[in-house]
């Protein structure tokens, strides 16, 4: 009975650990390790491909209407008003194919073939997609060798061989299952479909602007701190929009002294985490580099005011190069960097402390010369005065410098919008 207690126990374990674990809510035919899993769940949530009774069909070949309908999703052009009438014979006007053809044809995505059609449910091959990546993308300076490394590269049809350079160059490609081949000639299926949109919408910076449109996709939240003025953050298509008013938490990367600071100085802060939305979308990945200058350093004033540094945070670049353009201060009144009040306070205290000591010594000591008897009267009224002038003194002398060490934190707030490019 132990034993056959013991068996049923294994089976369920196996049963739980050999279960698929979906990637997506609502995917059926896609578990957590499927090579392409993080590319489907992304496309599927962000509506660029669909499901079809809850299966995504990874393995199956994606059609040519398909494609485009994928692609005018990603670039913003779903919805563009359609003002050219389709010429392909085997397209109906009331057909549902009809309007991404059209307004594929239109920007000029997708074209038919010479005999007048557009075989919309014909299969689009790995190279024809790749081709369509490289028509769509501006065009820079690449390396055509790098097209060599690949052990099928004479299989590359020759009107293709700029096309996988510029697509290989740019990081928009799928080489799955064997990374060291391409298979330019075959059937582009779903999956490699989802991995190749995925990686455009990560870099429609690259996409020349007749391309693509801005699409809004929703709003989404940071939540720093309650008393930012504004926490939204506008995800679109095409990037990533922090609204002015939002607060952000940086670190110093070197120690900073207002003593030997002066306005023009550049100072730098980072972020040891990513700075990622409620909703999960991460705005500046960790370690990314935040850029200021130092506006003026105000030098600290008698009555105990203390130093002031204003700045100005101008740009972050991303471990990955990515830069972004940014007009922030530090979050503080009037956009000041200073010692906060414990430090004033201690500071007091330490005069205080001091006079006090100085007041006992003088009260002992003149006391206890002419009569030893009065040494306790000259504590006594020795303490309070010293203490007294200490606590004067404290208040009087000039304040702190400001001292930031490596690692501290602060808090700026965005005075514009901030565009993070996808």
């Amino acid at each position: 009975m132990k034993k056959l207690l013991a068996g049923l126990l294994v089976a369920g374990m196996l049963s739980i650990t050999t279960a698929p674990v979906f990637a997506y809510a609502g995917i059926n035919d896609v578990d957590a390790n499927y090579w392409a899993q993080t590319e489907i769940a992304a496309v599927v949530s962000d509506s660029v491909m669909s499901l079809s009774a809850g299966n995504f069909r990874p393995e199956d070949k994606i059609s040519r209407v398909d494609f485009v309908a994928a692609l005018l999703k990603v670039l913003g052009q779903s919805n563009a008003a359609i003002v050219a009438d389709v010429p392909y014979s085997d397209v109906a006007k009331s057909g549902a194919d009809h309007d991404a053809i059209a307004r594929s044809q239109q920007i000029g995505l997708v074209y038919g073939y010479p005999d007048g059609t557009f075989r919309p449910n014909g299969s689009i091959l790995r190279d024809e997609a790749q081709s369509v990546i490289s028509h769509i993308t501006i065009d820079g300076t690449v390396d055509n060798s790098i097209v060599s490394k690949f052990s099928d590269a004479k299989k590359i049809p020759n009107w293709a061989k700029n096309v996988y350079a510029k697509t290989l160059s740019y990081g928009i490609y799928v080489n799955h299952p064997n990374e060291k081949e391409l298979r330019p000639t075959e059937d582009l299926t779903r999956a490699e479909a989802a991995v190749l949109l995925y990686r455009l919408s990560k870099k429609l910076d690259l996409v020349k602007a007749q391309y693509k449109s801005e699409t809004i996709l929703g709003t989404e939240h940071l939540n720093v701190t309650r008393k930012a003025p504004c926490d939204e953050v506008t995800i679109t298509n095409m990037r990533n929009i922090v609204k002015e008013g939002n607060v952000l938490e940086i670190e110093y990367t070197d120690k900073f002294k207002s003593k030997l600071a002066s306005a023009g100085d550049t100072v730098t802060f980072t972020n040891p985490q990513d700075i990622v939305t409620e909703e999960g979308t991460v705005l500046f990945p960790a370690g990314s580099t935040f850029y200021g200058t130092v506006l003026n350093v105000q030098d600290p004033q008698w009555f105990n005011k203390n130093a002031r540094v204003y700045t100005q945070i101008t740009k972050v670049v991303t471990p990955n190069g990515k830069t972004v353009d940014m007009n922030a201060k530090p979050f503080y009144k009037d956009y000041a960097l200073k010692e906060g009040p414990w430090m004033t306070a201690g500071k007091v205290a330490l005069y205080t402390v001091g006079g006090t000591a100085v007041g006992t010594g003088a009260g002992v000591g003149f006391s206890f010369i002419p009569n030893p008897h009065k040494v306790g009267t000259g504590v006594a009224i020795g303490t309070p005065v010293g203490a007294g002038v200490g606590l004067i003194t404290g208040l009087v002398t000039p304040g702190l410098n400001y001292v930031a060490h490596e690692g501290e934190e602060i808090q700026i707030i965005l005075l514009d919008d901030a565009s993070i490019s996808k």
